[in-house]
């Protein structure tokens, strides 16, 4: 059994999307084979399957052979068809990853910078300044035994082996189970147990022992090819993960001599950590409180050392090179994690540009908190909601915690892209009233599903198309789909009795659409009325995002209870240049004048007729432009959490000004 596909997976099989495939691989009896060109490796072991070097948008095989072969390519290709496979199930994103930059490594990077000794640059991978003193971490390197075993010494060398991997697992689920792991920190050591355990390391690492080679010998000398392999891909996130296999490696060979490895325990608050090569086993553990920034000879953007760092909100410079040595007799340092730059010893000008950066930086963040509970208005006293974009429950926190007013955005397609199947009636009533009573009395605007061919899920066959944002997507695809469309109707329904649950229409282009749509939901209020279900209606509204819809607004707006204006979609019909192409993505502008002009033409038909207009767009956390928002009568504003106060100040600065006049 064998079907094909093109991998959705964003970024690709690296680290943490890998260990989930073959976590999901290895519940299937079947032997199973990935396939990319004229390669196959097998799909059950992570580092084969990371240096296949499967990237986003591959042509994959899936080969199955054995009882549950039929189910295990269902799934799996489930899994690649699924741009957010390996990301969500750790119930979290991992932090945002910048592009890598390539800058001269080493000594000969160096320059004589203003105010500076001599200074040095690196890869810029978390940002943020910090100074403070110099921590080094430099611990020993472990060396080759180059031993040779005589044939009755190689049995006891084997079991020590085995009892170092076991260990290393040990240590490894010790760490997983601790109740101050980060969400994020644990996919990480999640993925550093998986390589120790795999396969192919331990094999090979098997191989060389039963040849006669030491057993340290052998760890070192295996994981030094397997990550060799890892370095020479073309891929940064591939090449990343060669810092992994060493840090395993050191970890294995540490448990056969009997050593436990040199901690960070000791580390002062306020100081910069520098190393050599620090693997994220050991960061991941570490005091990250007590840590102000980070400087590694190894590693890039990608790596996961820079994911820890960022996830953490800690200034990063990695990739130093050989010139990290020199820093590992400096009392202070500073570095931009910005810029990449780093000051060994600063200068007392350096000094106060630095400290005066931070407190500026902290204020900053301390200034906006104020915001956390304000209700901002306009200068006539009508409350201007600042909401969030959400697409799961575990950002509801995140969300409380910036101060949002409710959800404008919560977008169903997660929902139903993280499971191998559609998710029951049950589990969507369930997730929608959670999110209903966390954010009562403020109203949630759930979206309806909103999938097509640029974003596939389990359970929907679609149709091969050239340009799946012209296609059969969002309303279009559910009200050819009641099947899917009206267990969706049912659980909202349902949780509406939760809370202010108000519902939104996706890629509405006419008046029939809406309609339709209405039947269905008075079909399902009856179904569960004869059910004896509780159910409570909610408001219907329209996402407004193609030009269609920009035409008809005053047609919308007397069908409708409120607008959501979708701007990212909305710009790409209007400019009719797609988003995702970076050929034409400098047409891709809100502030285009096209663009705004439909904006108004929408506020200006819901305003004129007495509903709610809003926007869930990234334009919607746009400082420069929600001035312009607001004058044109939005009343709901919905973003990304970490925008929320920076948005709310803007509102009520809005208000100051108007009254000062």
């Amino acid at each position: 059994m064998e079907r094909s596909t093109i991998v959705r997976v964003h970024d690709g099989l690296h680290a943490r999307p890998a260990t989930r495939f073959v976590k999901l691989a290895k519940s299937f009896e079947s032997d199973i084979e990935l396939v990319k060109a004229d390669r196959s490796v097998n799909a059950k072991s992570s580092v084969k399957l990371m240096l296949l070097g499967v990237k986003e948008n591959d042509e994959i095989t899936v080969r199955a052979t054995g009882a549950d072969a039929i189910e295990a390519v269902e799934a799996l290709i489930g899994y690649l068809e699924n741009p957010n496979s390996g990301i969500l199930e750790d119930g979290a994103a991992e932090a945002a990853k910048p592009a890598e930059k390539k800058v001269p490594l080493g000594p000969e990077s160096s320059s004589v910078g203003p105010g500076s000794a001599g200074k040095l640059r690196g890869v810029p991978a978390s940002e943020g300044v910090a100074i403070g003193l110099a921590f080094g971490f430099f611990p020993a390197e472990i060396k080759h035994e180059n031993r040779l075993l005589n044939g009755d010494e190689i049995p006891g060398e084997v079991a020590r082996l085995k009892q170092a991997f076991a260990a290393v697992q040990d240590r490894m689920d010790k760490s997983l189970a601790a109740t101050n792991l980060a969400e994020s920190d644990r996919g990480i050591i999640a993925a550093l147990k998986d390589i120790a355990g795999d396969d192919e390391l331990t094999g090979a690492v098997a191989a060389l022992v039963d040849g006669g080679i030491d057993a340290v010998s052998a760890v070192i000398g295996a994981t030094s090819k397997i990550a060799a392999d890892f370095a020479s891909m073309d891929d940064p996130y591939l090449n990343a993960r060669a810092d992994d296999v060493n840090a395993v490696g050191r970890q294995i060979c540490l448990a056969l001599l009997g050593q436990d490895d040199a901690n960070l325990d000791a580390i002062p608050a306020g100081a910069i950590l520098i190393a050599e090569d620090i693997g994220a086993w050991d960061l991941a553990r570490a005091p990250l409180k007590r840590i102000a920034g980070v400087i590694c000879g190894h590693g890039g953007a990608t790596s996961h050392v820079a994911i820890i760092a960022r996830a953490h909100g800690i200034p990063a410079v990695l990739g130093v090179g050989r010139s990290v040595q020199d820093l590992q007799h400096v009392n202070t340092v500073a570095l931009d994690g910005n810029s990449g730059d780093i000051f060994p010893e600063p200068d007392q000008a350096t000094a106060d540009r630095f400290h005066k950066q931070i407190g500026k930086a902290e204020s900053d963040k301390q200034a906006l908190k104020a915001y956390r509970d304000v209700t901002p208005k306009r200068a006539d006293g009508t409350v201007i909601e600042i909401a969030a974009n959400l697409g799961s429950l575990e950002e509801i926190e995140a969300a409380q915690d910036a101060g949002a007013m409710g959800v404008g955005l919560f977008r169903t397609e997660l929902l139903f892209m993280r499971h191998i199947h559609l998710p029951s009636e049950d589990l969507q009533a369930e997730t929608y009233a959670t999110l209903a009573k966390a954010f009562a009395p403020y109203p949630v605007i759930v979206r309806t599903l909103d999938i097509g061919g640029d974003k596939p899920i389990s359970g929907i066959d679609f149709p091969a198309e050239e340009n799946p944002f012209l296609g059969w997507r969002g309303i279009r695809m559910c009200l050819d789909r009641p099947d899917v469309f009206k267990p969706q109707l049912r659980a909202l329904l349902r949780a509406a009795t939760h809370g202010n649950i108000k519902v939104m229409l996706p890629m509405v282009s006419g008046l029939d659409e809406v309609r339709a749509a209405r039947v269905l939901i008075e079909e399902c209020a009856d179904e569960l009325k004869r059910e004896g279900k509780a159910y409570a209606a909610f408001d219907l509204g329209v996402m407004v995002e193609t030009p269609a819809a920009v035409m008809i607004a005053p047609m919308l707006a007397r069908e409708v209870a409120f607008f959501s204006i979708g701007t990212n979609d909305l710009t790409q019909y209007i400019m009719a240049a797609d988003r995702l192409n970076p050929t034409v993505a400098k047409l891709n502008d809100v502030t285009h004048p096209a663009v705004m002009a439909a904006i108004e033409l929408t506020a200006k038909a819901g305003v004129e007729a007495g509903i709610m207009v809003g926007m869930c767009g990234e334009a919607a956390g746009r400082p420069d432009l929600i001035p312009s928002f607001v004058k044109m009568g939005l009343t709901e504003l919905s973003m990304s959490p970490s925008s929320i106060p920076r948005a709310k100040k803007c509102v009520l600065d809005l208000e100051t000004a108007s009254q000062g006049r």
